[in-house]
């Protein structure tokens, strides 16, 4: 008879924890949408201008306009995406089409060497690596095998965009789904890191063990998000130790942000 697998969970998201090229979500969940490449590698910036190009053809609007709509979305629903299926009943796939996979990430993202080495040094008789992303699946899988980290992971939590209602952080559905198809025995099983504030705040809260990514020319917040606050994905080492086969010690001193 199969052993029920007892591991904990480590979440990583893809867009806003890849340090070193990374800006990954561990979750222990790993969040995929910032987590994997910085934020210095214009990527956001890029993934901006199409939204705003995409509010501005498809809406009619015009280009300040499409940026306040674009930014009051995101921040009612967590995705610009949701609030345009909400309100105009647009394609999903279509906008993805449209804004996703027309980032031009090939030569932005490339292999990293140094990411994978961290990676490759989780302990996974311990935890388990889980992508956590509000991105489409397509999404997901180009940046990770840009980044040559794709066999790393041991599955992928992504927002749907097939499916209605959408369910994406920082909501509790997408929490309950995140851990239901991680296998996660608790919510005090799951390990988080993510560059966004908001997302952090909601997984502390719902018993996660929750680090928040800030890039080295980010401010600090008002109020810390979450128990712990690092500057680089090396830092993982230092607060959580036990998923790592070496310690912070054995390694070269490097900042995975430092080597972008």
């Amino acid at each position: 008879m199969e052993r029920p697998d007892m591991r904990q969970v480590f979440f990583f998201d893809i867009d806003n924890c890849v340090s070193f090229e990374l800006i990954i979500m561990i979750f222990l969940v790993l969040n995929l949408a910032s987590q994997l490449y910085p934020r210095s590698k214009k990527v956001h910036d890029l993934m901006s201008v199409l939204i705003n190009r995409y509010f501005e053809k498809h809406l009619s609007l015009s280009s300040d306009d499409a940026d306040m709509l674009h930014q009051k979305y995101y921040k009612d629903y967590g995705l610009a995406i949701s609030g345009l299926v909400v309100h105009h009943k647009v394609d999903p796939l279509e906008y993805n089409r449209e804004v996703d996979d027309a980032l031009p990430l090939d030569g932005l993202i490339t292999p990293n060497p140094d990411l994978r080495k961290l990676l490759e040094d989780i302990d996974t008789t311990k935890v388990k690596p889980w992508l956590f992303t509000n991105a489409y699946i397509t999404h997901a899988q180009r940046v990770i095998k840009l980044l040559g980290i794709e066999d790393l992971f041991e599955g992928i939590t992504f927002c749907d965009y097939r499916k209605m209602p959408f369910i994406c952080k920082p909501h509790k559905e997408m929490y309950d789904k995140a851990e239901r198809e991680a296998g996660a025995l608790s919510s005090q099983d799951c390990y988080f890191v993510d560059d966004s504030h908001l997302n952090c705040r909601h997984a502390q809260m719902r018993g996660w063990t929750t680090a928040h990514l800030l890039e080295p020319d980010m401010p600090e917040p008002p109020e810390q998000a979450s128990k712990y606050q690092i500057r680089d994905l090396e830092s993982l080492r230092n607060i959580f130790p036990q998923f790592f086969k070496s310690s912070s010690a054995d390694t070269p001193d490097q900042s995975l942000s430092s080597q972008l």
